[in-house]
C-alpha cells in the first residue's frame, strides 16, 4: 500500500472524481484551496522520486517537514508513478472552465509536471522509451529530426567566415576558438566581470528584490559545462567546470544563462511572484525531468541575445573582456562574428543524442560524428556524451527550446526590444509550459 501520510487510495481519487463532476462549479477560492492541496502532494511526489534519482530534484526550498516525512515513509517508483496518476484524475475532476486565467495555467501545470514525474518513475522501473518519445513525454515537444546533409548546409556560414587554414572545417575551428580561451588564472575575474555586466542590464528592465544574490565557483569532473544551483531565499550557487575550455564568448553565455536573466532571475522571479505572493509551494522544488526544463534552458538560452544584441556584445566583448583576459581588442569584433555562425552546434548534438540514445551508433561513432557536424574538439564529444549517458534526452531543451521562446516572444512583441523585455519577464514568472509557447 502506498504510505497514508502522502498518498491517497485510487478509490478515494476516483471519489473526488466523481464528487467534483456532481457538485456545483466551485468559487475561486474553492480552486484555489484544492490546488493547494495537490500542490502539496505533488511536491512530496517529487521529493519521493528525488530520493530513487539523485539528478532529479534540481532544488527545493520548501518546508523541511514535507521532505523529512518523504524520508521517513519511503515510497516505491511503481507507488510514486500510481500517486501522480490519482493527482491526475483529481484534477481532471476540478471544473475550471470560470476559474481565472491564472488558476487555469497552474492547473495546467500540474497535470503535465505529473504526467512526467510518473513517466520518469516508469522510466527508473524500467520502461524503455526512445528518444523522441522520452522528449515528448518529459518535455513536451517533438525534435525535428535533421540529416546529415542538412547540417552541412548550416555550416556554410562559418566555413565562410573561418580564416583559411589546415585540417577538416571542426578542427580550424576549434584551432580558432582556442585562441580565446581564458587562462584559468584569469577566468573568475572574467566570469565575474560577464555576470555583474549581465546583472546590471537585466536590473534595468526587470525589477528584482534588493537582497538576490550569488556566488561563483570553480570546479571539475563534472559532465556539465556549467551549472545553477538555486538555494532558496533569492540565492544561486553558479559552478563553471573547468575540465572544459571556456572561451570569451562562452563566459558571456554562461553568466546571461546561469545568471542574469537566465536561471537565478527565472528561480527568483517564480520563487518572489509565486510561492512567496501567491502561496503556490508547487514552484518551490524544481524537478529536472519535466517540460518546467524546457521553459527554463529555453528562456536562459534566448535571454543571451536578448541581454547582449550583437552589436553590444562586440563591444562588451572588445572594451572589456578581451582585455580583462589578456587578448587583442582589435580581434573582437571577427571573434563574436565566428562565434554567432557556429549557431549549428545545438540542433547537431541533439541529432547526435538521438542516434546514440536509440542504439543507432556507439559511443566512438558519437564522438567522431559530433567532431564533423557539430564541431566539437574529441574533449568536448566525449564530455558531451557522458552527458547524454546521465541526463538522456534533457538536451533538446536548449537550442529547440530556445527556438521555441524566441517564436514566442518575437510573436508577442515583434521588433520591440523594450517591449520583448516585458514579454520574457511576464514569461517566466507564471506557470507556463511548452504547449503554451506554440505560435502559428
Amino acid at each position: 500500500m502506498i504510505p497514508a501520510l502522502r498518498f491517497a487510495l485510487l478509490a478515494s481519487a476516483v471519489a473526488t472524481v466523481s464528487a467534483c463532476a456532481s457538485t456545483p462549479q466551485p468559487t475561486a477560492s474553492g480552486i484555489d484551496a484544492g490546488l493547494n492541496r495537490l500542490a502539496e502532494r505533488y511536491v512530496k511526489a517529487v521529493l519521493a522520486l528525488g530520493e530513487h534519482d539523485a539528478n532529479y530534484v534540481d532544488a527545493y526550498y520548501g518546508p523541511p517537514s514535507w521532505r523529512a516525512a518523504v524520508q521517513a515513509t519511503p515510497a516505491s517508483l511503481a507507488e510514486i508513478a500510481a500517486d501522480a496518476d490519482q493527482q491526475i484524475l483529481q484534477l481532471d475532476g476540478m471544473l475550471m472552465d470560470r476559474a481565472p486565467m491564472l488558476e487555469r495555467l497552474r492547473h495546467t501545470y500540474l497535470r503535465r509536471q505529473l504526467q512526467a514525474l510518473a513517466a520518469h518513475a516508469r522510466q527508473l522501473k524500467g520502461q524503455k522509451l526512445r528518444f523522441n518519445d522520452e522528449a515528448e513525454l518529459l518535455y513536451g515537444v517533438k525534435p525535428p529530426q535533421l540529416s546529415d546533409d542538412e547540417l552541412r548546409v548550416r555550416l556554410d556560414a562559418l566555413e565562410q567566415r573561418l580564416p583559411p587554414g589546415g585540417g577538416t572545417l571542426a578542427q580550424r575551428y576549434n584551432v580558432y576558438m582556442d585562441r580565446y580561451q581564458i587562462p584559468v588564472e584569469k577566468l573568475e575575474a572574467v566570469m565575474q566581470a560577464a555576470i555583474e555586466e549581465a546583472r546590471a542590464r537585466t536590473r534595468a528592465r526587470i525589477e528584482l528584490p534588493a537582497d538576490e544574490r550569488f556566488e561563483l565557483a570553480l570546479v571539475s569532473d563534472k559532465s556539465w559545462s556549467a551549472y545553477n544551483w538555486y538555494q532558496g531565499g533569492y540565492h544561486s550557487r553558479i559552478e563553471i567546470n573547468t575540465d572544459l575550455p571556456v572561451t570569451v564568448t562562452r563566459a558571456i553565455e554562461l553568466a546571461v544563462h546561469e545568471g542574469y536573466p537566465g536561471h537565478h532571475v527565472y528561480n527568483v522571479q517564480l520563487e518572489h511572484a509565486l510561492v512567496r505572493g501567491r502561496g503556490w509551494q508547487e514552484y518551490s522544488v524544481y524537478p529536472l525531468y519535466t517540460p518546467q526544463s524546457l521553459i527554463a534552458e529555453g528562456s536562459a538560452d534566448y535571454a543571451i541575445a536578448l541581454a547582449f544584441p550583437l552589436e553590444s556584445r562586440i563591444a562588451f566583448v572588445r572594451e572589456t573582456l578581451f582585455p580583462l583576459a589578456g587578448f587583442d581588442p582589435e580581434e573582437a569584433e571577427r571573434y563574436v562574428e565566428i562565434s554567432e555562425a557556429a549557431d549549428v552546434i545545438g540542433a547537431a548534438t541533439i541529432e547526435a543524442a538521438r542516434r546514440y540514445l536509440d542504439g543507432a551508433v556507439t559511443a566512438e561513432a558519437t564522438v567522431k560524428w559530433m567532431q564533423e557536424y557539430a564541431l566539437a574538439s574529441e574533449a568536448r564529444a566525449r564530455q558531451r556524451v557522458k552527458f547524454f549517458d546521465d541526463y538522456r534526452a534533457y538536451i533538446v531543451n536548449y537550442s529547440l527550446g530556445e527556438q521555441l521562446v524566441g517564436r514566442y516572444i518575437e510573436s508577442e512583441a515583434g521588433d520591440e526590444p523594450e517591449r520583448r523585455w516585458q514579454v520574457f519577464s511576464e514569461l517566466i514568472s507564471s506557470p507556463r509550459l511548452p504547449a503554451s509557447l506554440q505560435v502559428p
